[in-house]
């Protein structure tokens, strides 16, 4: 019953912005961990900036920190990813990704901390 539908990736210039969208079938608060990873292919996905609705601590990758931020709408069923300054290396498929318990400190924005996944969204960031 768990759905999570995003939208929002493009091609967009070293620099530039763009958003990311992920509307949830549940509100933000049925889950503990909300949030972003990315993927490129032959690597593993790596966690880009999560969320705890249960006491708003909230993790950056250091690569993006200062540049990408999350948010929820005001009723909570939707969660973007604000990305600025965007690089090269940013490119990847972006995907949203919410779990439901929480599972320890060290799966907090881990993959292995992810019950559930949206499609992906694919950012290509170049010249």
């Amino acid at each position: 019953q768990v759905q999570l539908v995003e939208s929002g990736g493009g091609l967009v210039q070293p620099g530039g912005s763009l958003r990311l969208s992920c509307a949830l079938s549940h509100l933000s608060q049925y889950f503990y961990t909300v949030g972003w990873f990315r993927q490129v292919p032959g690597k593993e996905r790596e966690g880009v900036s999560c969320l705890s609705t249960s006491d708003g601590r909230t993790f950056y990758a250091d690569s993006v920190k200062g540049r990408f931020t999350l948010s929820t709408n005001n009723d909570k069923t939707t969660m973007y990813l604000e990305m600025n300054d965007l690089k090269p290396e940013d490119t990847a498929t972006y995907y949203c990704a919410t779990g439901l318990n929480y599972y320890g400190d060290s799966q907090f924005c881990s993959s292995r901390g992810v019950d559930y996944w949206g499609n992906g969204a694919l950012v290509t960031v170049s010249s």
